[in-house]
């Protein structure tokens, strides 16, 4: 496996995080996963919620799937999964939710990943968001060591 490689973007505002979530939404395709982590508030949902209305051919409203654990949508370049493993009781539910089928036929974003308790797909992309100093700022640190997420994160940073 090739070393693991990292991009860290700084957003000073809400609106900032979504226009870099929706410049990374026309780069994934099925078989794509990202890996959100962060605490409570830090932004996996804004994040989430940002590259599954940038996908979608006709807008429509896209709720947190905290308590469905699991919503589908048909997006521009495939299948888009959203997951929020909070609440999940057994990383046998994994396979309940049909995620690991998924990680392989849609683009996969997948909030409280440690949830997935070894099951994350190797070649995910790890983001990882942080508060900042005030309200609206946040740390984005991307993480992979799949070759593939190089040319799809290419032009973020200019966001």
């Amino acid at each position: 496996m090739p070393d693991r490689q990292t991009l860290i973007l700084s957003s000073q505002s809400p609106d900032q995080s979504r226009q870099i979530a929706q410049a990374l939404a026309p780069q994934l395709r099925a078989g794509d996963t990202i890996l959100l982590s962060g605490d409570v508030g830090a932004g996996k949902t804004h994040f989430a919620r940002s590259v599954i209305q940038a996908s979608l051919t006709i807008p429509e409203d896209v709720p947190s799937p905290t308590y469905t654990l699991v919503q589908s949508y048909p997006g521009q370049w495939g299948d888009i999964w959203h997951a929020d493993l909070y609440r999940l009781s057994s990383p046998h539910e994994i396979e309940e939710l049909g995620l690991s089928q998924a990680f392989e036929e849609a683009i996969c974003l997948i909030e409280w990943p440690d949830r997935l308790d070894g099951l994350a797909p190797v070649q995910a992309l790890i983001l990882t968001l942080t508060s900042g100093e005030d309200q609206n700022h946040r740390q984005l640190d991307f993480c992979w060591s799949d070759p593939r997420w190089n040319d799809k994160l290419k032009g973020l940073a200019d966001v």
